[in-house]
Formats: C-alpha cells, structure tokens, sequence
C-alpha cells in the first residue's frame, strides 16, 4: 500500500518496520460514542475554583472546559451536562489579585461595569435559566496556569460589533 508515495519511490524500511510496531503496541482506536462526546478535544479543561455569585463569596471547585468560543463549568468530570455556559463573545479577560485566592482572573463586559453577562445556568430540574454575574472570577493552582487559561480564553472571545451597538442604545434608554 505504501509503494511510490515518496515522490515516486518508497519509504524507508525503518521508518515502516517503526511504524509497524508503534501501530502494534498502541493500537489507533476511534473513540466510542457514548452520547457523552459533545466535549471532545476541548481547547482547554481542568479544575478551577470559581467564586459564587451569591450573597456570600465562597469560593467552590468546578471543572472547566474551554471549547467553542465557550466556557463551560461542572460540578464534577462525569456530569453529562453543563451546570454553566458562558458565550465568549464580547468578553474581556483581566487578572485580578484576590486575598483569600492566588493566581486569579476574571471575565467581565468591558465598558458596561454592572450589565449582567450572557450566560445560562442549569437548575437541579434541568431547566436553563439566564445567569446573574456581572464578573466571572477564578483561580488557577499555579501563575502558569494562569497565564495559560488567559491566553487561551484571549483566543477564543469574539466580538460582534451589533451588541455592543445595542449596549450603547440601552445604556442611553436607561439615563
């Protein structure tokens, strides 16, 4: 099968015989469809805390996925759902210095201090309803991490120039 597909002649027979066995040994596997795959080859996950939109600030564990132009968050790696989705767009990111959380950053709408952000949160009866943040704070275990968590959020905000066209009209509206 591999005959004349090095520019006409063949590949050598140690690349081949290494290939052979590396196929050998590991297998190339698809990965099984268990209905759970929608979060397949994310941009970035891992664990984070957050800090609670409530009354009280504390501080909670969540797992993260970054993945088109979201941010998701779970209360454990198997949930087959989402307990918060948060669009991307329009967002800036900023790192923050927090007392009780090293290593902290955090999404806000910028221009617009107290507009609340796109998002949906999932209620424990599976309804989604709209979230209530005006900034979204997290903390990374380490200043790498946190660096790395901004430069890939960085990436994967968009703009669209029609909502924050429709910012401007409603902050006019509400004077």
């Amino acid at each position: 099968m591999n005959r004349g597909i090095n520019d006409g002649g063949n590949l050598p027979d140690d690349l081949l015989r290494n290939l052979y066995k590396s196929i050998k040994n590991e297998p190339f596997k698809i990965p099984e469809d268990n209905g759970n795959n929608a979060f397949f080859n994310p941009d970035r996950e891992g664990w984070r805390f957050k800090m609670g939109g409530g009354r009280v600030k504390t501080w909670k564990r969540r797992w993260f996925i970054l993945m088109d132009n979201c941010l998701y968050y779970f209360k454990h790696t198997t949930d087959k759902k989402p307990r918060v989705i948060i669009p991307l767009e329009n967002l800036s990111i900023r790192e923050v210095k927090d007392l009780r959380k090293p290593n902290c950053f955090e999404l806000y709408i910028p221009n617009n201090s107290r507009q609340l952000m796109k998002a949906c949160k999932t209620e424990a009866d599976g309804r989604l309803v709209e979230g209530n943040h005006v900034v979204y704070r997290i903390s990374a275990p380490t200043p790498e991490e946190k660096d790395k968590w901004i430069q890939s959020i960085t990436a994967a905000v968009s703009t669209d120039p029609f909502y924050e066209m429709l910012a401007v009209r409603k902050k006019r509206l509400n004077k």
